[in-house]
C-alpha cells in the first residue's frame, strides 16, 4: 500500500471528500484544507509529497500557496485544480514550478495516473541527484590518489582551474588517468550539474566522428534517415571532452576551431549555424609539437586548446605513489568481489617497484584484478602476478628477454648514472631531470651501490 502524504487544498466541500475518500482508500496519508492560508500553514507543519491546490479560492489564492510550497516545501510536487476558464492561469503556474493540472470536474482515475506519474517523477529526479551527488564524491580531488611531488602540483592546477571557464589540455601517455582528471574538473566546477559529454577522436573515422560532434540532418549521406544531435548540441551549457584530440582529422580540426573561436556549429548537411555555450577539455598522449612541424596538427587550434595545459607524468616517474595506488586497489576491488585479501607482499611490492608500467596505472589497475583472480585470501604474492611483471625473476622460469626486473633494474642504475654524470654529481638537479624527488634519489644510489667520486665524477 502507498503511504505518501497528500494535501488537498480546495474552497468545495465535495472537492475535499471526494479526493479524501478515494485516495485513503488507495493508502495515501491525506490532509484536506479549505482555504490558501491555512494551508500554507499546514505546509509550514509538515512535509508533504504531493499538493493538490484549486486557484480560485477566497483570500490567499492557488498561486500563492504554489509559490510559497515551492519557496519552503521545495521537494513537493504541486498539482494544480482548474475549472472552465482558468486553464491560462494553470498554464502560468506550470510556468512557475506546478507539475501538472487537471480540469474539473475530476475524474478519480486521472487523479491516480497524476499521482503516479508525479511519484515516478520525483523518483526520477531524487535518482539523478544521488547519481550526481555519487559522480561529484567519485571525481573528489581527494580521490586521485598521488603524493609525489609532481601529482601534488597537478592537484594544484586542478583546484585552481576547477572554477574557472577556461580550455584545459590534459597531456600523458595512455593509462595515466587524463579522464579522471577532465571529470574532477567538471564535476568540481560551476557547470557540475550539466551534461559531460566524452568523445574519443581516434575511435572514428573523419565522416562519422564529424557527424558524432556536429551532428546531421535527415538526408546529409546515404544512412542518414533521421536528424541527429551531435555531441556538441548534447554537451550544451556543460562541457565537452575531447580525448585523443591529436588524432582529430585536419578538416575536423577546421571545424572544431569555429567552434572555439565563434561558438557555433553546423550540422552536416545544414547551413544554419547553431549557437554553443560549451567547456572544452582535451586530451592527448601525442606530440602536438611534432604534429605541427609536420603539419598534420593546426597551430592556431594548438593555441586555442592550450589555454591551460596539464601533464600527467608516467607512472615510472612516480614510483613512490606505487604502494599507495596498490593498496587502495586493493582496498576497492576487496570491497567490490568481498574477498579477504588484504594487500600485497614485500617480494610482489618489489617487483612492482623495479617494472617498467608501459600501460601506467590502468596497468597497474588491471594486475591488481588479474591477481585478485588467482589470490584466494591474505597477501598477493609473486605467483598471483601476470608474466609479463615476473621476467627474469629467480623464482620462475626464463620469460622474454627485456621484461625481467632485473634488466630494468640495470636500465633504471644506467639512467640515474648518466643524469648523476650530466649534471657533475648534483644530486638536486639529477633529481629534478629524472622526476624524482632528492630522498628517492639517495635511495636508489644507496640501492645500486653507486659511488659518486668513482662512478660519477671521474
Amino acid at each position: 500500500m502507498a503511504n505518501e502524504k497528500i494535501l488537498v487544498i480546495d474552497d468545495s466541500a465535495d472537492i475535499l471528500t471526494l479526493f479524501s475518500e478515494h485516495l485513503k482508500a488507495e493508502g495515501y496519508d491525506v490532509d484536506t484544507s479549505a482555504d490558501g492560508s491555512s494551508a500554507i500553514a499546514m505546509i509550514d507543519k509538515k512535509s508533504y509529497d504531493l499538493i493538490f491546490t484549486d486557484l480560485k479560492m477566497p483570500g490567499v489564492d492557488g498561486m500563492a500557496v504554489l509559490e510559497y510550497a515551492m519557496d519552503h516545501s521545495p521537494d513537493s510536487i504541486c498539482i494544480i485544480l482548474t475549472g472552465y476558464g482558468t486553464v491560462k492561469n494553470a498554464v502560468e503556474a506550470i510556468k512557475r514550478g506546478a507539475f501538472d493540472y487537471l480540469p474539473k470536474p475530476v475524474k478519480m482515475d486521472e487523479i491516480l495516473v497524476t499521482i503516479q506519474r508525479a511519484l515516478d517523477y520525483r523518483n526520477l529526479k531524487r535518482e539523478n541527484l544521488n547519481l550526481r551527488s555519487q559522480l561529484k564524491k567519485k571525481y573528489r580531488f581527494e580521490n586521485i590518489i598521488g603524493d609525489h611531488e609532481r601529482m601534488q602540483k597537478v592537484f594544484e592546477v586542478i583546484e585552481k582551474v576547477a572554477d574557472t571557464d577556461s580550455t584545459i589540455l590534459i597531456l600523458g601517455e595512455s593509462g595515466t588517468g587524463k579522464e579522471l582528471i577532465a571529470k574532477a574538473i567538471h564535476y568540481n566546477g560551476p557547470r557540475k550539474d550539466k551534461p559531460f559529454v566524452k568523445v574519443n577522436c581516434a575511435a572514428l573515422n573523419e565522416n562519422l566522428l564529424e557527424s558524432e560532434l556536429f551532428g546531421h540532418v535527415k538526408g546529409a549521406f546515404t544512412g542518414a534517415e533521421r536528424t541527429r544531435v551531435g555531441r556538441f548540441e548534447a554537451a550544451n551549457t556543460g562541457a565537452i571532452f575531447l580525448d585523443e584530440i591529436g588524432d582529430l582529422p585536419l578538416a575536423t580540426q577546421t571545424k572544431l576551431l569555429r567552434v572555439l573561436q565563434e561558438k557555433e556549429f553546423e550540422r552536416v548537411g545544414d547551413n544554419r549555424p547553431i549557437a554553443t555555450d560549451v567547456r572544452i577539455l582535451a586530451a592527448t598522449n601525442k606530440d602536438l609539437n611534432r604534429l605541427m612541424q609536420e603539419g598534420i596538427f593546426r597551430e592556431d587550434l594548438y593555441y586555442r586548446i592550450n589555454v591551460i595545459p596539464i601533464y600527467l607524468p608516467p607512472l615510472r616517474n612516480r614510483r613512490d605513489d606505487i604502494p599507495l595506488l596498490a593498496d587502495t586497489f586493493i582496498h576497492r576491488m576487496s570491497l567490490k568481489t568481498e574477498k579477504p585479501i588484504t594487500g600485497i607482499a614485500k617480494d610482489a611490492l618489489d617487483v612492482f617497484m623495479q617494472y617498467g608500467w608501459p600501460g601506467n596505472i590502468r596497468e597497474l589497475l588491471n594486475v591488481i584484478e588479474y591477481a585478485f583472480v588467482l589470490c584466494p585470501q591474505g597477501e598477493i604474492s609473486l605467483s598471483h602476478l601476470p608474466a609479463q611483471l615476473l621476467g627474469h625473476h629467480p623464482l620462475h622460469g626464463q620469460q622474454a628477454p627485456g621484461l625481467g626486473v632485473r634488466n630494468f633494474a640495470g636500465d633504471k642504475r644506467q639512467e640515474l648514472i648518466r643524469a648523476l654524470k650530466t649534471t657533475g654529481g648534483n644530486k638536486s638537479e639529477a633529481a629534478r631531470r629524472l622526476g624524482i624527488s632528492r630522498v628517492t634519489l639517495w635511495k636508489r644510489i644507496k640501492k645500486f651501490g653507486i659511488e659518486i667520486d668513482r662512478q660519477i665524477l671521474d
